[in-house]
């Protein structure tokens, strides 16, 4: 089967490439190609709608992995990309779309502009003819992961911290390749065609836990200190301070944490059998990257 994977070159895509490659005819699809000769790399701009089509020309399956995060446009972006998609998937007559989109209650007031972007992605997706496959995970722990690269920089540079209330916040991580094991394993399945799947870790836990949890795992110990407000675009800019990640990425994903991500079922383990690994085992895998 012949599949293509958009956003080949981001840390979910270049890991799934490397998975698919072993019982797929992979097509990685990226604004710059990458280098890996044991995969045909196409270097394509998604938001012209005739590198969209070229993209996606002589594939069975599509991966939709494309996140904008960082444009000060990202979801309009996003949007117009997911557009282009579908109408280039349908001309391509394309079997199916398996879209990686993000966790959280979208039918609530009080959604972030990040999540609610993740949601309307994938209903751009499915306004075309061809059948979407949602795979919807929180943060995912690997290297690579902007909410994970972050925390990690946190506890490396910070013994002690002062954090606004989404620190108690349930979420619920999942590991790098436990994402890649349910997004490869619903490719050709006509049973999830038009299917919304949650998926997340074995662990249930806040945010606080998490940093706790990477922390001993580092063996550091460092003081967490709460307090009542801190805006996002405060706590944006004190992470672009002092971690790597851009001020651009940290508000939205900060402005997300407020909301809850936790899956809601488990219906995705009826179809494909996925590993369930552990908070700690995910961490020190992505660590040792």
């Amino acid at each position: 089967m012949r599949v293509a994977v958009l956003g080949a070159s981001g840390f979910v895509g270049s890991a799934l490439v490397e998975t698919l490659g072993d019982a797929h005819d992979v097509v990685a699809v990226a604004r710059r190609a990458g280098s890996d000769a044991n995969v045909e790399w196409v270097a394509a701009d998604l938001t012209r709608e005739s590198e969209a089509a070229r993209a996606l020309a002589g594939a069975d399956v599509v991966f939709h992995l494309v996140h904008s995060l960082g444009q000060p446009d990202y979801e309009r972006r996003d949007v117009a990309i997911a557009e282009n998609v579908a109408a280039a998937a349908e001309s391509a007559k394309v079997s199916q779309i398996v879209y990686l989109g993000g966790l959280g209650d979208e039918s609530s007031a009080d959604l972030s502009k990040h999540l609610r972007s993740r949601h309307e992605t994938g209903r751009a997706l499915a306004r075309g003819s061809v059948p979407v496959t949602t795979v919807r995970a929180g943060v995912v722990v690997g290297r690579g992961s902007a909410a994970f690269e972050t925390i990690v920089a946190l506890v490396d540079r910070l013994p002690a911290m002062v954090c606004p209330r989404w620190v108690s916040v349930p979420t619920q991580p999942i590991a790098l390749r436990d994402v890649v094991s349910a997004l490869a394993g619903v490719v050709g399945l006509e049973r999830a065609h038009g299917e919304t799947y949650d998926i997340g870790g074995p662990e249930v836990m806040t945010y606080r836990e998490m940093i706790d949890r990477i922390a001993r795992v580092r063996g550091k110990h460092p003081l967490i200190v709460e307090v009542p407000v801190l805006t996002p675009r405060l706590s944006s800019w004190w992470l672009h301070l002092v971690t790597p990640v851009k001020a651009s990425v940290a508000r939205p994903l900060i402005d997300g944490l407020r909301n809850p991500t936790v899956a809601r079922d488990a219906r995705i383990h009826e179809l494909v059998p996925m590993p369930a690994t552990p908070f700690d085992d995910a961490v020190r895998e992505a660590l040792a990257d």
